[in-house]
């Protein structure tokens, strides 16, 4: 478990926005503890573990990004948010756990249960597309 919460948080925070992503995680551990004998022996416990914590908060709505606090946010574009959310789910998924945590597109796979080579297509094109909205080209 202390393995698996951090990287199965940050990857639902990122899909469902910091209240619901938290609320997520938390009911997939808790799935997880109850049905222990069956999660530890899978291949993908963090992929499986997601994809629970997606289906079990499903109906609540969603709080993409966060309100900006000024005195802890560091400045950020302000179309920002509204690119973020125009981006599919696993796109924006995608983009801030390479971009925004560091992950690589390998551990990302894991957690979204696709091929790396389909990580790296979900960044291309939520940067293409993040870069036509904010009118941003690729060399600044």
């Amino acid at each position: 478990m202390r393995e698996v919460e951090p990287r199965l948080r940050r990857g639902l925070v990122a899909a469902r926005g910091p209240l619901d992503g938290r609320d997520a995680t938390a009911e997939a551990l808790a799935y997880a503890w109850e049905h222990w004998d069956e999660v530890k022996v899978m291949s993908n416990p963090v992929g499986y573990l997601y994809r629970v914590g997606q289906s079990r908060t499903r109906q609540r709505r969603r709080i993409l990004v966060a309100p900006r606090d000024h005195e802890v946010q560091p400045d950020i574009e302000p179309a920002l948010t509204e690119a973020l959310r125009a981006l599919t789910e696993q796109q924006r998924v995608a983009v801030f756990l390479v971009h925004g945590c560091g992950w690589s597109h390998a551990e990302v796979g894991q957690v979204l249960d696709v091929a790396p080579s389909t990580v790296s297509t979900h960044v291309l094109r939520a940067l293409a597309r993040l870069r036509t909205q904010l009118e941003v080209t690729a060399d600044g």
